[in-house]
């Protein structure tokens, strides 16, 4: 059987809106914030426990809430909700068909289906995600996809639709044939966000773009932004891997005209914006940048020396002949200890240049010691500025 609670130890954060919740709020907060705390917490817990009580027989609702609580401590986000689905199954029935009718009659109310966006409810409510694949994975798969349909209407489910599609690939992926088609958007976008190649923080799932992509075609034409953000963000984990396909499909879709030609737009960017921070020329030639138009730049750099905590100072001036659309990144390749070295793509400007008027573009770019995704060291950097992917100008500055 599956084992859930493997799957999910270590993993903090589940979704993207979270992370950047997270960020926001420990930019405000002081040091010891911390975002399991708030998600987790006597008061969302108690909730939890109201709602059991008043579906379960025999339910023990301080019981449940003191041991729920005991056990956050150490744990990580994910693994609590794993602990919280330990305390609750003592109260639920040992079958599971009629656990999950329990877990069933204990869920809130269905999350607003008339919004359009960022409606992502409580993480209290994926534990029956956890106890769907602990219990009903392997001897009543189709009872458990009974109840992640419920539950995804509470809470995303995109973590605990995988281990059906590993272990029962032909009939989930017929059953999210038929969700793709459902009225509740939040079903919608379980289709897609479930069966993404790289979702973060999530075990992989063994399917092919063969498998994927009809569904996909079905999605691209969504009405609601946050169905078409997880299109998007798919199609822009399969361009990772193969950029040929996302480019035909994205082709496809356009000749096709099912969506909003301002909504086709927008996916196109937002599903090519790794290709078009590598320099794809055919991404970039979608979203109308040309890579050989005739365009000039300079580069300058105020601050040569930066210390850390400072900020680098520089400027780009871009001339043209005639007018042309550009899309403008910087890269910094970053020295590091033996010899190595890294790049990190950066934006800094999508506008047009004039004829005859340069344009000028500043940037202040704070070295930061802490930074969470890459280290400086001391040492020669590079800058270089790319516009419509392809290398325009470069300099070096020193890291004191």
């Amino acid at each position: 059987m599956f084992a859930a609670r493997r799957l999910y130890c270590g993993a903090e954060l589940t979704f993207g809106w979270w992370r950047h919740q997270r960020d926001d709020l420990m930019a405000k907060a002081a040091p010891t914030f911390s975002l399991k705390d708030q998600l987790f917490n006597s008061d969302s817990l108690g909730d939890l426990a109201d709602e059991f009580a008043g579906a379960v027989s025999g339910f023990d609702r301080a019981a449940f809430h003191v041991a729920a609580l005991s056990g956050i401590g150490e744990r990580s986000l994910m693994e609590c909700l794993d602990w919280f689905a330990d305390c609750l199954e003592p109260y639920l029935a040992p079958d599971f068909p009629t656990m999950a009718d329990q877990l069933e009659t204990a869920m809130p109310t269905r999350l607003d289906p008339t919004l359009r966006d960022d409606d992502f409810g409580r993480f209290i409510h994926a534990v029956p995600g956890v106890l769907a694949v602990r219990h009903g994975l392997e001897a009543h798969s189709a009872r458990a996809l009974d109840l992640l349909y419920a539950a995804t209407q509470r809470f995303s489910m995109e973590f605990y639709i995988r281990p059906f599609l590993n272990r029962w690939p032909q009939e989930t992926l017929a059953q999210l044939a038929l969700w793709a088609r459902d009225d509740n958007y939040h079903v919608r976008r379980l289709v897609s966000e479930g069966t993404r190649p790289k979702l973060p923080w999530a075990r992989k799932v063994a399917l092919t773009l063969d498998q994927t992509l009809p569904l996909l075609d079905i999605l691209q034409a969504d009405g609601t932004r946050f169905v078409t953000r997880s299109v998007a963000n798919h199609l822009n984990d399969v361009a990772k891997t193969d950029a040929d396909a996302v480019l035909q499909r994205l082709a496809q879709w356009d000749a096709d005209e099912r969506q909003r030609a301002a909504e086709r737009a927008w996916m196109q960017r937002h599903a090519l914006r790794t290709l078009v921070k590598q320099g794809h020329s055919g991404a970039l030639s979608m979203l109308g940048y040309a890579g050989d138009v005739p365009v000039a730049a300079s580069l300058s750099i105020s601050t040569p020396k930066v210390a850390m905590g400072e900020a680098l100072e520089f400027e780009v001036v871009l001339s043209a002949a005639s007018d042309l659309p550009v899309l403008v990144d910087y890269r910094l390749r970053f020295a590091r200890p033996g010899g190595r070295t890294g790049e990190k793509v950066f934006k800094l400007k999508v506008g047009k240049v004039t004829a005859g008027k340069p344009l000028s573009l500043t940037k202040i770019h704070k070295i930061k010691a802490n930074a969470t995704t890459f280290e400086w060291h001391p040492g020669t950097h590079g800058l270089v500025v790319q516009v419509n992917g392809v290398d325009r100008a470069e300099a070096t500055f020193e890291v004191v």
